[in-house]
């Protein structure tokens, strides 16, 4: 067990590329706000001319494989942030202040260092899940290609920007518990791809309304610590997250109760439809 952990720590924290990264406006890989704007502008583009694109769906013998790798790839990509951010956390935690080194970063903090590093591999993994929004229109259910949707995929690039370019205080709990809910959601993606219907569709949509509520609950320890002490990095990002957070909670609990609500009137005979979920 002590080797394994080993390994993981070296490969996951302590490797040169991972312990020596430093972010770089204009030299790290999509560190511009051009880059930001352009990607989200394409994004929405593009999204708006394919599902008003008139062609057949592709055939399902074609379109599940391909949902499953993609599901698969995310599924496991997610599940390393996860454990790579944790792993970058608890040693963090062994070697100084708690709350300096995971929820109020000082102010003047730079974004090197291993936490810096998962937040640009996750940030860089919000652009793979765009993929999410083509299956679906390659798959001929626009009606699925809900609001929620594509705000949340256009707009958590620019979450994930600023996490790095203000080095903002509290992203790496953000980090960790936002990547093991797509652990689950993704799983569950690849499991459907696959011909397996897992019966736990609606912990999916739970957790990640837990999710947002412990992210507030621990918002409120970094603001204690802003106002009271001298202050965190990335105050202004960690505003727009709040925001953003906010809006997507209403959307979530507003989808929450609508796609349950027409389950059971199906399940009653009143007929309804059933939704895909999609998460943060």
């Amino acid at each position: 067990m002590n080797g394994v952990l080993s390994t993981l720590q070296y490969w996951l924290v302590e490797h040169p590329a991972i312990l020596h990264f430093a972010w770089n406006p204009g030299q790290t890989l999509g560190s511009t706000p051009r880059f930001v704007a352009t990607t989200v502008l394409t994004y929405l583009s593009l999204t708006f001319l394919l599902s008003r694109s008139r062609f057949h769906p592709l055939n399902p013998k074609l379109l599940k494989p391909i949902t499953a790798v993609h599901s698969l790839v995310l599924f496991v990509l997610s599940l390393i942030m996860a454990v790579g951010c944790s792993l970058s956390i608890l040693l963090l935690l062994l070697i100084s202040d708690p709350d300096r080194s995971v929820i109020c970063f000082p102010i003047g903090t730079q974004p090197s260092g291993p936490l810096f590093f998962w937040a640009q591999v996750f940030y860089l993994s919000k652009l793979l899940e765009f993929g999410d929004t083509l299956l679906i229109i390659l798959g001929g259910s626009v009606r699925r290609l809900s609001f929620l949707h594509v705000y949340h995929h256009a707009t958590v690039v620019v979450m994930c920007y600023l996490w790095l370019r203000t080095a903002q205080s509290l992203f790496p709990v953000a980090l960790v518990t936002n990547a093991s809910v797509h652990v689950i959601m993704y799983g569950y993606y690849f499991l459907c791809a696959v011909g397996i219907r897992p019966g736990w569709k609606r912990v999916v949509t739970d957790c990640q309304i837990v999710q947002f509520g412990f992210s507030f609950a621990v918002s409120g320890r970094m603001l204690y610590l802003h106002f009271v002490g001298s202050g965190c990095s990335g105050i202004l990002g960690w505003c727009f997250n709040a925001v953003f957070n906010a809006s997507l909670l209403s959307l979530f609990v507003n989808f929450h109760a609508n796609s349950y609500k027409s389950r059971n009137r199906k399940d009653n005979g009143d007929g309804g439809h059933k939704d895909k979920i999609k998460g943060s």
